[in-house]
């Protein structure tokens, strides 16, 4: 044992894996880190630009829609959307193309100014689920220097994405397991832990040590206040629910006259959702544009600047935006809707710390959307430091993707990778190992 020990720790072919993962895990890190970076800065230049001139959007959206829609289309195919259907849909083909049109570091580049767009121009978009498509196309790009699985990679790489995005290792960890894979194994723990680790490490470096929407000290005091658990994952699930079912009923296509069209014409699909964006962004008082971080976080700290119609307008923006094809993700502004749904239910129940119901309603309605209870809830505590709501938090989660699935909503992510399977582009399906990664030794 003490030989074969020595063995593998002295071995330049482990080393050599481990330095992949390690190296991967710094470049995904620093990517995060520069995409929040210049996310911030657009979005200030989009909101500079429009305060004086409120109804510059009407023609400033459309037009920023259309062009992603076509740069999309032209040049970045397999950049739309959020990108995790893109990265899940990766580890099911063994075909070398058909990945390579899902995950490579053009995509990745494609991925980063088109996201950037998508802010710039009002887009109800986030980044973090871009960051799993570029975290996963960096370890695939360096895929060749590997001598195992491509699946462990693409794993490895989508959960530092989220980890350094989120400056939520434990989430990351958590999606990999419950969101990207369904499964786990120990051979698979230790170099996705690192990647993790070394990924979060790298935007720290850049960002500082903070918590993505501060610290929250609310919290759930009589019994009485409990009731806004059951109120909120109901009215979460349900709404998450149809936002993720309208979403997946669109990438597969209307029937009749209207979905021939929007087939035909994807730019000026584009382009009329951009325009409806706007309409709902001057309706909202300039707070449904962008990512929605902003007025969550004004939303939990008991701000009245936040318009009451917030929730319910944000929830249409992000649902245009996301069917209009442009590169853009659903994280921030998911969270952002639950946010405003959250406050909602609070002016229903008076007597419970409005803090606390917000938290839940972001809880709710994001377990609702993607359908991962565990991940939504713990990338709420980590993202809040919430840590007395765990609780109320979980069992929220737990209500929400019940009732979702009661509604008939699917895990959208894992719905919309469909289109990206095997059959579809031309590969073979493979039933990746729970590991995605060959040599047990390696962790």
């Amino acid at each position: 044992m003490l030989r074969r020990s020595r063995q593998i720790w002295l071995s330049p072919a482990i080393w050599r894996r481990r330095l992949i993962f390690w190296c991967g895990g710094i470049a995904i890190g620093l990517a995060a880190a520069g995409l929040a970076i210049a996310a911030d800065l657009v979005q200030g230049w989009f909101r500079l630009v429009v305060a004086p001139r409120p109804y510059l959007p009407l023609l400033l959206t459309p037009l920023g829609f259309a062009v992603s829609a076509a740069l999309t289309t032209r040049l970045f195919p397999g950049a739309q959307g959020s990108g995790i259907p893109q990265a899940i849909a990766a580890r099911r083909v063994t075909e070398p193309a058909a990945r390579t049109r899902l995950l490579s570091l053009r995509i990745a580049v494609g991925k980063i100014l088109l996201t950037l767009l998508g802010l710039l121009v009002g887009g109800s978009v986030g980044r973090e689920g871009p960051t799993v498509q570029i975290g996963a196309s960096i370890m695939h790009g360096v895929s060749h220097l590997w001598g195992g699985k491509r699946q462990g990679l693409i794993l490895a790489g989508g959960a530092a994405g989220v980890a350094a995005a989120f400056n939520t290792p434990l989430a990351g960890i958590v999606f990999a397991i419950e969101e990207m894979s369904r499964s786990f194994e120990q051979r698979t723990s230790g170099l996705v832990l690192t990647t993790v680790i070394v990924a979060g490490i790298a935007s720290l470096s850049l960002l500082g040590n903070y918590t993505y929407f501060g610290h929250s000290a609310a919290m759930l005091g009589s019994i009485g206040d409990w009731v806004a658990v059951p109120l909120c994952g109901v009215v979460g699930g349900l709404l998450g629910g149809l936002f993720s079912r309208t979403v997946v009923a669109m990438s597969r296509g209307l029937p009749g006259r209207l979905g021939t069209l929007i087939t035909r014409h994807p730019i000026y699909f584009a382009a009329a959702c951009g325009f409806l964006v706007a309409a709902i962004g001057i309706l909202s008082d300039a707070t449904t544009y962008g990512t929605g971080y902003h007025q969550a976080r004004q939303l939990l700290e008991g701000s009245a600047d936040i318009p009451a119609r917030f929730g319910a307008l944000k929830l249409l923006a992000t649902a245009l935006s996301t069917i209009s094809g442009i590169p853009g993700g659903i994280f921030s502004p998911s969270l952002a809707v639950g946010a405003g749904l959250g406050a909602d239910v609070a002016r229903l129940i008076p007597f419970a710390p409005t803090g606390a119901v917000v938290l839940l309603g972001m809880v709710a309605y994001f377990a609702g959307v993607v359908q991962a209870p565990i991940t939504a809830f713990v990338i709420v505590l980590e993202m809040t430091d919430s840590h007395a709501m765990a609780g109320p938090l979980m069992l929220t989660s737990l209500i929400a993707f019940g009732t979702a699935r009661l509604a008939g909503a699917a895990p959208i992510y894992h719905a919309l990778a469909e289109k990206y399977d095997a059959p579809r582009m031309g590969g073979t399906q493979d039933a990746p190992s729970a590991s995605g990664i060959s040599g047990g030794a390696d962790a």
